[in-house]
């Protein structure tokens, strides 16, 4: 007989758990000094309960492994929600522990006591608060396989203080038995064979991919099924590294921010092979007018989600990795005449690229890409994000970890410090605005004290970026609450850069200091080799390299509010 505490530490050692986010409480002191007893399962202390959700799902991307954490009751658990809210909308698993007030406390309003099941029940596969000691393993063994399997995404496990002091018994269950939970484990082959005689009757089709070749693995399978078929493929954000940014019939990302030959294809392609994407309003623009001139094959392992925002042709419910097998089991080659070649035109013609400044976003992600072999790149949200999935060369799964879905600023850096610990022989990069990484800026003291190498580069050009380009050109610079320069009244130029009169607090490189990481300002396009190589030198470190960028470059092409992809605008309004 073991008590509760010694039983979750049990479990996580018999899920096979080497890494546990954590940060304390008196809601959890004893799981605490169980985990203390032991040294299979190593603990990570971050700075905040928010920055340590991102933590375990940088690490959990970037390994494919769950990504686990504990947290102490009331404010600590609440303080995960949008960190957990992030993983559920990007479908990254993850086993979330938070310590609860004892049973007969709850809901008497005690210290520290929230309802965090009810809090996160609709950001969760799963949500349980653990009642009796007896069904603590049961749980906990059931929570790892509902968040990595299916549509992968979070769980909840809230543990009150009287379970966790409890005895019971110490075996853990092999088995897991569900009742009502059965995720599908084939593909309809039925539906397969009507998808290969509509791709098969295709003049232009095109690939739309999502997060779901990436989740289920499936990219070098699915490389194979774009040779064999010659069908040039686009991406969202999220489906980013489904096949090499530099293969030929890749042509880039779709959506509000997407690039015209992207845009254009969905805008006239006869049959879409949609495979694990939802629609949502970032990819389609207007949605009453988004591939009108088209059938729709939608492949996805979550049913809930085709037919949702667009209604579909052929429903094809099944993991990414198993359709994409079946389709190349079934699929020939045929001729698509011009229309590859003719896509790959329209990219050559309308490129995404900066001119007319000494230092652009552009020029920081090219050295990337020119200078390290696929590198783990996290992004925060904003402008950075967009200009990133723009220019970074992306060869597969696990690279690219940015907050697609719910758009979390603050998630960058705590997410690249997770990818560091899962991934120590990798080269990690954090890129973030100046806004963004204010807010867990606080976790170069978790980089700093686990000698982490990760650099974080911040593209600082004094503005919340991002809503600034909106108010810019469609509110005529009417620049309400997003000026962050000491000087209101300021709109950062390049010869203001120039100059040296470029103001912000705080002070980047002096704050890294303060912290014991190494910091470095970089003003001229000559010093952005010098400071990559600076960043180099420091192997156990976290380095910052601020960017100092003009305020007006702005991400583009992009498609206004409420309009099609069709209506791009390619260049800033006069």
């Amino acid at each position: 007989m073991i008590t509760g505490a010694a039983y979750l530490v049990k479990a996580l050692q018999e899920e096979n758990v080497d890494i546990l986010f954590n940060y304390p409480g008196a809601a959890t002191i004893d799981i605490m000094d169980e985990l203390y007893k032991q040294d299979t399962v190593r603990v990570i202390l971050p700075r905040h309960e928010q920055a340590m959700g991102h933590a375990a799902d940088g690490y959990a991307r970037s390994t494919g492994k769950v990504g686990v954490l504990l947290a102490t009751s009331g404010p600590g658990a609440t303080n995960l929600v949008t960190a957990i809210a992030t993983a559920n909308y990007d479908s990254v698993p993850m086993v979330c522990f938070t310590g609860q007030v004892p049973l007969q406390l709850m809901g008497n309003d005690a210290f520290q006591e929230i309802d965090i099941v009810g809090i996160c029940r609709n950001i969760c596969k799963y949500t349980v608060t653990v009642r009796d000691r007896k069904q603590l393993g049961r749980i906990i063994k059931d929570a790892f396989y509902i968040a990595r399997s299916g549509r992968p995404g979070p769980v909840l496990i809230d543990i009150p203080k009287n379970i966790q002091n409890e005895m019971g018994p110490e075996d853990y269950p092999t088995e897991v038995n569900i009742r009502g939970y059965k995720p599908n484990e084939t593909v309809h082959v039925g539906q397969i064979k009507k998808a290969v005689s509509e791709i098969g009757k295709a003049k232009k089709p095109i690939f739309l991919i999502g997060g779901g070749i990436n989740i289920s693995g499936a990219n070098q399978l699915f490389t194979e099924l774009v040779e064999k078929t010659g069908i040039p493929v686009v991406t969202t954000l999220m489906g980013k590294g489904a096949i090499s940014s530099r293969h030929p019939l890749y042509l880039g990302n779709v959506g509000i921010h997407g690039g015209y030959a992207p845009n254009v294809a969905l805008s006239e392609c006869d049959v879409m092979i949609s495979i694990g994407t939802r629609f949502n309003d970032r990819i389609t623009g207007k949605l009453s007018t988004f591939a009108q001139k088209c059938k729709i094959i939608h492949i996805d392992i979550d049913a809930a989600s085709i037919s949702k925002n667009i209604k579909v042709h052929i429903p094809i419910v099944a993991d990414a990795k198993l359709a994409v097998e079946k389709l190349l089991e079934y699929m020939k080659p045929h001729d698509l005449g011009s229309w590859p070649t003719d896509l790959q035109q329209l990219k050559n013609d309308y490129p995404i690229t900066q001119e007319g400044t000494e230092i652009t976003p552009e020029k920081v992600i090219t050295y990337i890409n020119e200078h390290y072999k696929n590198p783990i790149v996290s992004t925060d949200v904003g402008q950075n994000q967009l200009w990133t999935t723009q220019f970074l060369a992306v060869e597969g799964n696990h690279q690219l970890l940015t907050s697609g879905g719910l758009g979390t600023m603050g998630y960058g850096f705590p997410a690249a410090i997770g990818a560091q610990i899962g991934n120590p022989n990798k080269r990690v990069f954090a890129i973030s605005g100046d806004g963004g990484v204010q807010m867990n800026i606080q976790e170069l003291a978790t980089a700093v004290h686990y000698k982490l190498p990760v650099t974080l580069i911040i593209l600082n050009n004094g503005f919340l970026g991002n809503v600034r380009q909106w108010q810019q050109l469609f509110y005529d610079k009417r620049y309400a609450c997003t000026n962050l320069q000491p000087d209101e009244s300021r709109v950062l130029t390049q010869e203001m850069i120039d100059n040296g009169e470029f103001e912000y607090v705080p002070d980047f490189v002096k704050l890294a200091e303060s912290y014991g990481a190494k910091g470095m300002r970089v003003t001229k396009e000559s010093d952005i080799a010098k400071a990559f190589k600076f960043a180099d030198k420091h192997e156990e470190a976290p380095t910052v390299l601020e960017f100092v960028i003009p305020t007006e470059i702005n991400v583009l092409p992009m498609v206004p509010a409420g309009k099609s992809l069709s209506e791009m605008l390619l260049k800033d309004k006069d």
